[in-house]
């Protein structure tokens, strides 16, 4: 089956009226189900995001193939002090590091992010979130609302769609690293912890109200407002056994110090926390340098160094070295200097598009200005890559248009071996990233033609 065809009949179905009627509809249904990012509706566009099975089933296998290699590159830094030094933890990091989180994966809810070109086939994986990924309880919300606008009506006659849940495996995952920590198999009590004030606290709340409709106990709570004596740590009046952490590492750092109360309850074993301290080493930007880069190229099998050479832009640490690029020996920094449009400067850990510099967006000064930044602090230099479009239907004054808009594809990852479900973003600036104050997002189906075999 044609994608386009899918998305064509789809937009075909919107007249003025039908379209007006859908727009109501999502507007209700969002303010209903709290589904804002802040004071922003989560999605303003009129069509989920398609993806055909074949599709579904590429980003499957791809996701499975490179996540063996991150595996790889992460047992070989927990073993090897020298090569975990590429990742550049800072020494509190490594400090962190040395803790033991008492299950098997590093990251078992995590999310890639990348761009897929449906049209020539290309998927290219720009960032690995392992740390704390967003967006599994928006989607699956998401879908329900996509699911009963009133256009779906009519498509649904010809073709079928199927959600690709996820917040069902987030519990999963935080149950079964619960379990492998405790060594019990009885019920956690869960604490969400993040600050009060971030922009995703209605998917905290979501979630809660999931969890609680699976028989869990389950409070949000702000690192501020918890309190740890005598080995147990209490959140909102309950003492807590499973911590979903949602607040960033550093973050809980910078502001409650290595004596913060959380820090001491999981370092001395009070408390399970997923994803623990360790999923800092993939989940720093530096994981994609340290999987592309030629030096590490024996850590891998020869279909693992396929995969990554065809989905994992060219990708290094900013220093002074020679290294490879596209198959010819380069100085790294003068190359930089020269090479200004094809290249991003991204920080080593941070988020939200924060002190991300596109080439191509800035000057020959601003540039360098960038670059001696990135040599002081800790950046990646990564190849530019082609951003994929598709157009969306929206209702602007009360009339249909349809555009294009850049097309981020976020698969969830869990247990650091499998993809299932996938989320959405949408925006027409380069940097594709809702937090950055643009953007939507949406949910994604796998669409078939009905009588298709």
């Amino acid at each position: 089956m044609s994608l386009q065809s899918a998305i064509d009949r789809y937009h075909e179905l919107l007249s003025d009226e039908l379209a007006g009627e859908t727009q109501s509809a999502l507007d209700a249904q969002l303010r209903r189900r709290g589904l804002f990012f802040g004071d922003r509706p989560l999605c303003t566009v009129l069509r989920p995001r398609f993806l055909t099975a074949e599709q579904y089933r590429f980003l499957q296998e791809r996701c499975a193939l490179l996540l063996c290699a991150f595996d790889k590159a992460y047992q070989r830094a927990a073993a090897d002090r020298e090569f975990r030094a590429q990742f550049r933890l800072l020494d509190w990091e490594e400090q962190l590091f040395e803790h033991d989180h008492g299950f098997r994966d590093p990251s078992p809810v995590s999310r890639l992010d990348a761009f897929f070109v449906h049209e020539r086939g290309g998927l290219r994986f720009t960032e690995y979130n392992a740390e704390t990924p967003a967006g599994a309880a928006y989607g699956d919300l998401l879908s329900d609302v996509f699911l009963n606008l009133p256009v779906m009506r009519e498509f649904l006659r010809d073709f079928e769609v199927r959600p690709q849940p996820a917040r069902h495996n987030v519990l999963h995952a935080l149950l079964d690293a619960y379990h492998q920590w405790s060594g019990r198999r009885s019920a956690p009590r869960i604490a969400i912890l993040d600050w009060k004030e971030v922009p995703t606290y209605s998917e905290f709340l979501v979630t809660v109200d999931y969890f609680r409709s699976q028989g869990l106990e389950c409070v949000i709570t702000d690192p501020r407002e918890v309190e740890y004596s005598n080995g147990k740590l209490k959140a909102e009046g309950m003492e807590i056994d499973l911590i979903y952490k949602r607040v960033l590492i550093s973050e809980l750092i910078e502001r409650g110090g290595m004596d913060h109360p959380v820090v001491k309850a999981v370092t001395d074993g009070a408390v399970c926390m997923v994803n623990p301290f360790r999923c800092k080493v993939l989940h720093k930007k530096s994981s994609l340098a340290v999987l592309s880069d030629e030096r590490n190229q024996d850590l891998f099998s020869h279909r693992e160094r396929q995969a990554v050479e065809m989905h994992i832009p060219w990708t290094r640490m900013v220093e002074e070295r020679k290294t490879v690029f596209d198959g010819e020996t380069i100085d790294l920094l003068p190359w930089m200097a020269e090479n200004r449009e094809r290249l991003v400067l991204k920080p080593n850990d941070d988020y939200g598009g924060a002190g991300i510099v596109l080439g191509w967006e800035v000057d020959d000064g601003e540039w360098e200005e960038a670059i001696g930044t990135a040599r002081k602090e800790d950046f990646i230099v990564q190849e530019r890559i082609t951003l994929p479009t598709e157009p969306y239907p929206a209702l602007v004054d009360g009339k249909l248009h349809i555009s294009n808009r850049i097309t981020d594809t976020a698969p969830f990852v869990f247990y650091g071996s499998f993809m299932d479900g996938c989320l959405t973003r949408l925006s027409t600036e380069s940097l594709v990233n809702v937090t950055a104050g643009g953007g939507s997002s949406l949910a994604t189906f796998v669409v078939e033609r009905r009588g298709s075999s």
